[in-house]
C-alpha cells in the first residue's frame, strides 16, 4: 500500500472515530438550532456593515465602534448557546487528536521511531522550528 492509500485509510478511520462522530452530531444540532442560526446571520450582517463602513475613505469611527460592540454582544450569545458549546467541545477534541497525529508524523519525518515516539502534550508546534527549541 502506498502512502496516499494509507493516508486515505487513516482518513476513513478518523471518520469512524467517536470524536469525529461527536463533532458531526454537534454540527447537525447547530444547523437545526433556529435561534443560533438567527444570531449567526446577525453576526454576518454586522461584519458586512463593518467592512462596508471601514472601506469608505472617511469611515465613521463611531459606527465602527458600534458595529464592534454589537458584534461582541451577539458573538457572546452565540458562544453561550448549549449547541455551540457542545460543538466547540467536540471540535477541540478533534483538534487535539489531529495535533497528536501530526505530531507523531512530524517526529517520524525527523527520524524518530514510529512505534515509540510520543509528541509532547504542551508543545504547540506551528511547523517552524525557528520559534522554539522543542523540535
Amino acid at each position: 500500500m502506498d502512502l496516499i492509500q494509507m493516508t486515505r485509510a487513516l482518513g476513513e478511520a478518523i471518520q469512524k472515530d467517536e470524536r469525529y462522530l461527536a463533532m458531526v452530531r454537534a454540527n447537525e444540532a447547530n444547523e437545526k438550532d433556529e435561534g443560533l442560526n438567527e444570531l449567526m446571520g446577525e453576526v454576518r450582517l454586522i461584519q458586512m456593515n463593518y467592512q462596508r463602513e471601514a472601506a469608505k475613505p472617511e469611515a465613521d469611527e463611531a459606527k465602527l465602534d458600534e458595529y464592534d460592540k454589537e458584534f461582541n454582544r451577539i458573538y457572546s450569545l452565540i458562544m453561550e448557546n448549549p449547541n455551540m458549546k457542545e460543538f466547540q467541545k467536540a471540535r477541540n477534541e478533534i483538534d487535539e487528536m489531529m495535533k497528536y497525529i501530526t505530531g507523531i508524523l512530524s517526529m517520524c519525518v525527523h527520524g524518530d521511531d514510529p512505534a515509540t515516539c510520543e509528541p509532547q502534550a504542551d508543545h504547540n508546534c506551528g511547523g517552524s522550528c525557528s520559534s522554539c527549541s522543542g523540535c
